[in-house]
């Protein structure tokens, strides 16, 4: 492959791309002497899989290369999805107390996030197919190494998109709405890629769309805090999957993908440490609109100011181990942005309790 000419931001255009075909051999079945068909046990995990997962240890073959197909053995997506719900749910919580019926609306957008997660990794799998065969990290994820069909990957994603939708008919009209628009980011996402620099920002318009579904299931309308808080957690997402992407620069860069990870290069640290200020600046700023006009005592004030102050130290905790030429440390770390989550959730939950 040879580089020629310069693209946008500096960065050189690739020419005459090869593609590297997935090796299926472990996949497709072996013929014997007597004509049949010997299927072997298909394992194709990848390598930013979690070793000895419970999709490996516990699940039965035949629904291994659809849970593997819905990250079911890498939880952290669900995660990064669920936990701006948390949010939504727990700082509209804080301005007029909690309810029983908030209990039901963390636990659906658990199991929502659960299913939609699935089904946003399956619809990228389905798109992304051609690239995850030329990509060392995802060269065996179920599709490109021929353990599920492009028809069987699109069933199954209906069958979880369905199931949430029966979710989601729990919540309230105007969740219902929020819910429904969600869909419009998750169905972009995967083109990003393809025509910015800038799919890191789509992630993150389509990942934080329960900070706004969580705000409504428990305020039945949009406000001003609803809104900083899912500007908050976008540019969180900015943050953890530029580390992400850091992983697969050298591949995405030969196959032509685009990122923040390349766009930003040597200036990475520059960049998340102003990402760090915003997510903490605007977390900041929603808890004061939602607190100060609703009259909120001083310590309900206080613990859910924790949240964006523990969730801006966690992420500098992060930056200063941060390597962005070694991927083990980049998905280490991007892992580790659960808990950067978790502590502003945990602190909102506590506001909105006392």
């Amino acid at each position: 492959m040879r580089l020629l000419g310069r693209q946008g931001h500096g960065l050189p255009r690739p020419q005459r791309v090869i593609y590297t075909q997935s090796d299926l051999g472990a996949v497709h079945a072996r013929k014997s002497r007597g004509g049949t068909e010997q299927m072997p046990e298909l394992h194709g995990t990848v390598a930013d899989a979690v070793q000895g997962n419970w999709v490996d240890r516990l699940a039965p073959p035949v629904t291994r290369p659809y849970l593997r197909l819905a990250r079911a053995d890498r939880p952290i997506g669900t995660w990064l999805l669920l936990i701006p719900c948390w949010w939504g749910i727990a700082l509209a919580a804080a301005t007029d107390g909690p309810r029983l019926s908030d209990l039901w609306w963390a636990l659906a957008c658990t199991a929502g996030a659960f299913l939609m997660r699935g089904a946003g990794c399956t619809w990228n799998d389905i798109t992304d197919r051609d690239f995850d065969g030329s990509v060392a990290r995802t060269r065996s994820r179920p599709i490109p190494s021929g353990q599920v069909t492009v028809k069987q990957a699109l069933a199954f994603m209906v069958a979880q998109i369905a199931v949430s939708a029966l979710l989601l008919l729990t919540f309230n009209g105007a969740s219902i709405v929020i819910g429904i628009v969600a869909l419009v980011p998750v169905a972009i996402y995967p083109f990003a890629k393809r025509f910015t620099w800038w799919p890191q920002a789509f992630l993150g318009i389509a990942f934080n769309w329960g900070a706004l579904l969580g705000w409504v299931a428990h305020a039945g309308s949009l406000s001003l805090a609803p809104v900083l808080l899912y500007l908050s957690g976008l540019i969180w997402t900015l943050f953890y999957d530029t580390i992400y992407a850091h992983q697969d620069k050298e591949d995405d860069a030969l196959i032509g993908v685009k990122s923040t990870a390349r766009l930003f290069g040597t200036d990475t640290v520059k960049w998340l440490s102003g990402f760090l200020v915003a997510v903490v600046a605007l977390m900041t700023a929603a808890v004061l609109a939602a607190l100060l006009p609703a009259g909120a005592p001083p310590l309900v004030l206080v613990l859910a100011l924790c949240a964006p102050w523990g969730m801006g130290w966690h992420m500098l905790w992060l930056l200063r181990q941060l390597d962005i030429d070694d991927g083990d440390t980049c998905l280490r770390l991007f892992r580790a942005t659960r808990d950067t989550g978790l502590i502003a959730a945990l602190f909102l939950a506590v506001a909105a309790i006392v």
